[in-house]
């Protein structure tokens, strides 16, 4: 894999709670913002800020299966701020809201004890 392309990776990873623009991330391995999406894709055939979406919504999961943060208070741990995105897109990636999948993990937790 292209290192400028690890090399963004890593930041997003490292800063998923912190607002990143496409320019920003170029910017970070001095590239302009059309080639870094450019070389991005080619790399991991999807769009840096869909990445970095797909990244928070891995982390999202994790910290409603493993804490007891609230809906709210994960957004924040990953780095989105509008709620309605946040279901949204959560939704889009697991077919249930995060309260929905919280309430099923939590069913399923029940019914194992």
């Amino acid at each position: 894999m292209d290192q400028r392309v690890q090399q963004v990776i890593i930041l997003m990873e490292d800063k998923l709670d912190q607002h990143m623009s496409v320019n920003d991330l170029a910017k970070a391995v001095n590239l302009s913002s059309w080639r870094l999406c450019h070389i991005f894709k080619s790399e991991t055939n999807v769009a840096p800020l869909q990445y970095l979406r797909a990244l928070r919504m891995e982390h999202a999961k994790k910290l409603l299966e493993t804490t007891f943060l609230s809906v709210k208070q994960v957004m924040a741990e990953v780095g989105v701020t509008d709620e309605s995105h946040f279901v949204r897109d959560f939704k889009a990636t697991y077919g249930v809201s995060p309260t929905t999948f919280r309430l099923r993990l939590a069913r399923i937790h029940k019914q194992n004890n």
